[in-house]
């Protein structure tokens, strides 16, 4: 019999200072992985460029230190350091407690990216250590603490005088804790693009990274004077741009709207929306204001200048977007995100004021650009025509094969109707796919067979990606639709499967299948990835048999060298699985399809603009770049030895 939990007054327990900070990270940098990691520099730098916005700092200093850390400086006023009403000096209090901050006073900060008053005290917490010196009042103040706590005594109930300086500013350095993180060394290129992209929305500020942390010192500095005009231009560097950047900006209700679009001869749309600096990868009211008058200000266009009859239908906002990339910026002075990561903006007064300004300023642009005009409603016309088409082509193509499935040895379905419950898996070929079947849980569990590689969607059309066999399965099993560059008829809320699991073998060839996959997902149905529905099934590398005892699963070559050392002295035998369709059913439904027991890697998107750039890197037509960033990243590679 089970033991009875008692739950009473003494089950309730109150986490002191920053203790729930270490307990549950995941709730104030999203996660413990590498972008979690990264966050943390981008928690301080957010201060530094709050500063800015304030008018007191044009200069931010980022350094990667040799020993890991990480070194942020800018020349701000500096954080105070008199003491506080609580009874600690004021730097203390903000890098101790959480929601302290001069984020919560308008009269310090007009507009801000840090807005609950917990970034620096977050960082404090998640960090092995963390020093800071202050610049202020002609002196250099000095503060340290060991995971969140102050380790260095007050002098007279102030912090130490460490030297005088003429120069105002913030230096902290900080080392991530092991003991958080999954892993602890940061992603200079994920960095390197955030602190662009920083310098790009504030044309007046200077960003100088380096990483110290190879044989030579890789340094990059960053100022843009363009702005975010320049952030397009960078962003179709590469594309046949059809039209000049658009820029057009305003202010109504206390919130300044900066805009930039560009048209290039390719049918997808990159529209990217911040606030107070951050990017919010899911968008949010801005973008829904933007959308939904920039649709209607083109649409009216259309009617007058006879591109649209009166019997016509209007162009859909996908329709009226393909082929833009736009960037639009708000500073707002009470924004609300969801949640501490920001990456969805909240506030209906954004909408209201984005699509004013958008509704008068883009006539006045266009009215003046007739050029301009026609190219983007040339676009438009374009990309309805080939909709049309190919939702007729699509239809024809996905109605002929029937949600039956296993007549032509492709999908096993489940049973189970209830998509919340149900899972697919996809696997490559036909011998793991066979153990699939025999092992799965058929009452929730569906098997996709598929054979080898699929098409590299980077590298192929439209039509050649909609011919081909395994991918037309994939779409028809799923149910959800499917997006390109002509429109969108995808809708999650028809996704048959909660998850969607790919099941590949632990090597080159398996990582290479998963990465096709993952383009295809990425580029056609992005919101299986955004809306946490996509994942990798972890399978072991080894079994480990010992002469006494059970037999143990290894999923990495980490783990069995920690075996061995725990080891030394017994005899096992050692069995390396060099694909799935090396084990009986039995073994895999104990290591990879056994919800108790398996491994999955849930795949998210993090930075998108980066995203969009290494995906294009890696799997595009282009060589050059892609021979760089393979050498620039082999020291993080993980080899199958």
């Amino acid at each position: 019999m089970a033991k009875k939990q008692v739950y009473d007054a003494s089950s309730i327990q109150v986490l002191e200072g920053l203790e729930a900070v270490r307990r549950r990270p995941g709730m104030y940098i999203g996660s413990t992985s590498r972008k979690g990691l990264n966050h943390l520099i981008y928690e301080i730098v957010d201060n530094a460029v709050d500063e800015h916005l304030a008018g007191y700092c044009d200069h931010i200093n980022v350094t990667l230190e040799k020993d890991g850390s990480c070194t942020v400086e800018d020349n701000g006023r500096g954080i105070p350091v008199g003491m506080h009403e609580k009874g600690v000096p004021a730097e203390r209090l903000v890098y101790t407690t959480l929601h302290a901050g001069g984020k919560f006073d308008n009269d310090a900060y007009k507009t801000s990216g840090g807005l609950h008053g917990v970034g620096s005290s977050v960082v404090n917490a998640l960090s092995t250590y963390l020093d800071v010196k202050v610049k202020r009042d002609g002196a250099i103040h000095h503060d340290h603490y060991a995971r969140g706590v102050p380790d260095l005594d007050l002098v007279k109930g102030l912090l130490p005088v460490v030297g005088k300086t003429k120069e105002t500013g913030t230096i902290v350095n900080f080392l991530p804790d092991p003991e958080i993180f999954e892993v602890t060394r940061f992603s200079a290129t994920e960095v390197r693009s955030r602190l662009h992209e920083t310098a790009y929305l504030n044309p007046g500020l200077t960003i100088h990274f380096a990483d110290l942390r190879g044989d030579e010192p890789k340094e990059n500095t960053y100022h843009e004077p363009e702005g975010i005009v320049g952030y397009v231009r960078e962003m179709n560097k590469s594309s046949e741009c059809l039209t000049e950047p658009i820029y057009f900006k305003g202010h109504d209700e206390g919130i300044q709207v900066e805009v930039a679009l560009q048209y290039v001869n390719e049918f997808h749309e990159n529209v990217l929306g911040y606030c107070n600096n951050i990017y919010n990868a899911d968008g949010g009211t801005h973008l829904t204001g933007f959308k939904t008058a920039f649709t209607t200000v083109m649409n009216s266009y259309a009617r007058t200048i006879g591109v649209l009859k009166d019997k016509d239908a209007n162009f859909t906002g996908p329709d009226i977007r393909n082929g833009m990339t736009a960037v639009i910026s708000v500073k707002h002075p009470d924004p609300r995100f969801e949640g501490q990561t920001k990456t969805k903006l909240d506030n209906p007064d954004a909408s209201r004021v984005v699509a004013k300004i958008v509704s008068e300023e883009a006539p006045h642009y266009f009215d003046r650009n007739l050029d301009a005009l026609k190219a983007v409603l040339s676009c438009a016309e374009k990309s309805a025509k080939i909709r049309k088409a190919e939702e007729k082509t699509r239809t024809n193509m996905l109605s002929k094969q029937k949600y039956s499935f296993d007549t032509n040895g492709k999908l096993a379905n489940c049973i189970s109707r209830d998509a919340s419950k149900c899972e697919i898996f996809i696997v490559e070929g036909d011998s793991a796919g066979g153990s699939a079947k025999t092992a799965r849980d058929r009452n929730y569990q569906a098997i996709l067979p598929i054979r080898g590689k699929i098409l590299n969607v980077e590298k192929a059309s439209i039509d050649k990606v909609l011919a081909n066999a395994e991918i037309k399965t994939m779409i028809t099993s799923f149910g959800c639709g499917f997006s390109e560059g002509y429109g969108n008829d995808f809708d999650i809320t028809k996704l048959r499967y909660d998850k969607i699991i790919i099941m590949a073998d632990a090597d080159v060839d398996g990582a290479h299948i998963g990465t096709l996959l993952l383009t295809l997902f990425y580029r056609y149905m992005p919101e299986l990835i955004s809306e946490g529905h996509v994942y990798i099934a972890m399978p072991p590398l080894y079994k480990v048999m010992p002469a006494k005892g059970e037999g143990e699963y290894l999923y990495d070559d980490k783990a069995l060298e920690r075996y061995r050392k725990k080891h030394k002295n017994s005899k096992f035998t050692l069995q390396r699985y060099k694909g799935l369709g090396e084990m009986d059913p039995e073994q895999l439904w104990e290591t990879t399809l056994n919800p108790e027991t398996r491994m999955l890697r849930r795949i998210e998107i993090g930075d998108a603009r980066l995203s969009s750039d290494i995906t294009e890197i890696l799997m595009g037509t282009d060589v050059p770049p892609r021979k760089e960033f393979i050498y620039e990243h082999a020291r993080d590679a993980e080899l199958d030895v």
